[in-house]
């Protein structure tokens, strides 16, 4: 018999998995759009830039680990800075509701450290980037439930 709480992680996790199937969706048709067009345009740059700032890093349940697919998109974004050498990143972290206003701003730290973390062992110098933290002051999806509570657990990217 299956428990509440292990039907909530099992929410959970779908709705990470799902999220992270509508980001590689949306990339990959980004991708389609710009096939075929140089991206030393400066409107081709735009278009690139938001397709780098719109894939977002999702986060478990109270954690900064970094799952497989967020991994995954850490490496797309490290290609994209690597191929854009004098742009600069902010790494917002973002907590879902639950928790306290401290400690979600400690973990909305954390992980955006994570994620700067990684990006700095793929060979992105730490000085492009610099991390926030907004706790839960800031979601994605203002809505109560599970579903918005894994949007919102994230590392969002916005280019200086």
């Amino acid at each position: 018999m299956t428990t509440t709480s292990e039907k909530d992680r099992l929410a959970r996790e779908q709705a990470l998995i799902d999220e992270s199937a509508r980001q590689e969706k949306f990339r990959r048709e980004e991708e389609g759009r710009l096939a075929g067009v140089s991206e030393r345009t400066g409107a081709d740059t735009r278009i690139s830039q938001r397709a780098f700032m719109s894939e977002d890093v999702y986060f478990s349940y109270d954690s900064a680990a970094l799952s497989s697919n967020a991994q995954d998109a850490l490496r797309r974004k490290a290609e994209w800075m690597q191929n854009h050498p004098n742009v600069s990143v902010i790494i917002e972290g973002h907590c879902d509701e639950r928790g306290t206003n401290a400690y979600n701003m400690a973990l909305g730290d954390r992980r955006a450290e994570s994620a700067k973390a990684f990006l700095v062992n793929l060979g992105i110098p730490r000085s492009r980037m610099t991390t926030i933290s907004y706790g839960e002051e800031s979601p994605a999806v203002p809505s109560h439930n599970e579903s918005a509570w894994a949007r919102n657990r994230r590392a969002h990217f916005v280019t200086e």
